[in-house]
């Protein structure tokens, strides 16, 4: 018995090591959340971790919330302290796959696909299906894209007074440069 069970761990971390995964971690994970006729709101992190394993087209990402960097300080504190509570909850995660991809489809031309998964966000995880530009040059995948969320979705509260200055659906954008593994 205890060399079947050996034998199956075996197997599955050679399987593991075997498996072509493409890795950043200073992947570009950007939003928005700007209005007509207010001070801009943009923030981005240049520090996202992201995997994707070529042979399955599972990608993952994470993202530490406080790495977010604003052009205005007092903006930055307010989105950690009181939207975000990046203390509370320090990261941001997505768990995925890229339907139908093939590493072998890829090339230095651009191809669209979707991105199906979970982002979760404040403590709260929703499903999310985005198009992504995907390519590969120099021996790395680039996957570009972008999504739109809702702050409400993810039981982040703004206050009345400053609800007319933050958008109702924020633009979120990333751009990945990964280098197999």
């Amino acid at each position: 018995m205890k060399k079947q069970i050996l034998l199956v761990i075996a197997i599955l971390f050679t399987s593991l090591l075997s498996a072509q995964k493409y890795i950043t971690k200073t992947g570009n994970l950007s939003f928005s959340a700007s209005v007509p006729m207010f001070e801009d709101i943009n923030a981005v992190d240049k520090n996202n971790t992201t995997v994707i394993d070529a042979e399955t087209g599972a990608i993952a990402s994470v993202t530490v919330v406080n790495n977010f960097k604003f052009s205005v300080k007092l903006m930055e504190e307010h989105f950690n302290e009181n939207y975000a509570e990046s203390a509370k909850y320090p990261k941001t995660t997505f768990k995925g796959k890229i339907v139908t991809f093939k590493l072998s489809d890829l090339s230095a031309t651009p191809k669209k696909y979707n991105i199906k998964g979970t982002l979760t966000f404040h403590g709260v995880a929703k499903e999310i299906n985005t198009l992504a530009s995907v390519s590969l040059k120099d021996n790395k995948i680039i996957v570009k894209g972008a999504f739109k969320v809702k702050p409400a979705d993810y039981k982040v509260t703004i206050p009345k007074m400053v609800m007319k200055k933050i958008a109702e659906e924020v633009d979120v954008k990333y751009n990945f440069v990964l280098s197999k593994q």
